[in-house]
């Protein structure tokens, strides 16, 4: 398997399983994708994509529609993406992507916690290359061939598919298929996914740390002072580390 495989089985049950956090999460970007497309998913590929994460996250069909509706008013601010970079303790690079109405409360925010735990936030583009942009997309297993799946794939750039396995809520195994390809590749791939009906239970992108560092558990700990403190602030969507993390 290769590095996307590794990196979500990693990620897997570790970040983002707090409920109103990934709700947050989905609101903010419901408002770029109305500000960006208009409040049309049939219209608008990035509102459809939000709408089936709402989905995969169970949020209620009501919060969605509140969410789009209060999304088109006028008075409706908009949230800018910004990306910080920089180091925790022990070497550890440090990516974080927030979504933002007030810019000046999120730097002041995400500088304390870097002084707080030691670390130190970076200039622009001093991390960013040590990670690759990705998309992906969760599709429902319908008995795929996934070499053939892939060859399908393959013209549209994509690096890797695999099988994944979640638990639904009554604990039983419920199987779906991963795919990871460049940044740039997720239109592409979600217009081949939707003109040939296979249904996209979930998508979005993420930074794969090219390589990881590996350190003490000790250290490990003093790295995650900094990564909670980001993590639970409501201007951040993602948090990426050169951390190795355990797949267990």
């Amino acid at each position: 398997m290769g590095r996307a495989f590794e990196f979500r089985k990693a990620r897997k049950m570790k970040r983002w399983s707090a409920m109103s956090k990934a709700f947050t999460r989905i609101g903010k970007d419901i408002v770029m994708a109305v500000k960006e497309g208009g409040p049309d998913p049939d219209s608008n590929s990035r509102l459809r994509a939000v709408i089936q994460n709402a989905k995969a996250v169970n949020m209620p069909k009501d919060n969605v529609e509140r969410a789009i509706k209060k999304a088109s008013e006028k008075d409706q601010g908009d949230y800018k993406e910004v990306l910080f970079e920089g180091y925790a303790q022990h070497g550890i690079a440090v990516l974080i992507e927030t979504a933002t109405d007030n810019n000046t409360r999120t730097v002041a925010n995400v500088r304390s916690y870097f002084n707080k735990t030691d670390g130190s936030l970076g200039t622009s583009g001093s991390v960013v290359f040590m990670f690759d942009h990705t998309c992906n997309f969760k599709i429902e297993d319908k008995d795929f061939d996934l070499e053939e799946l892939e060859l399908e794939l393959i013209d549209f750039g994509v690096d890797e598919i695999f099988e994944d396995i979640d638990e639904d809520e009554e604990g039983n195994e419920k199987k779906s298929i991963m795919i990871y390809a460049p940044f740039e590749s997720f239109g592409s791939i979600q217009s081949y996914l939707e003109a040939n009906d296979i249904e996209i239970i979930s998508s979005g992108f993420e930074r794969i740390p090219q390589v990881t560092k590996k350190i003490t558990a000790e250290q490990a700990e003093d790295v995650e002072k900094l990564l909670e403190k980001l993590e639970e602030d409501d201007d951040v969507q993602n948090v990426y580390h050169t951390m190795e993390e355990s797949a267990e």
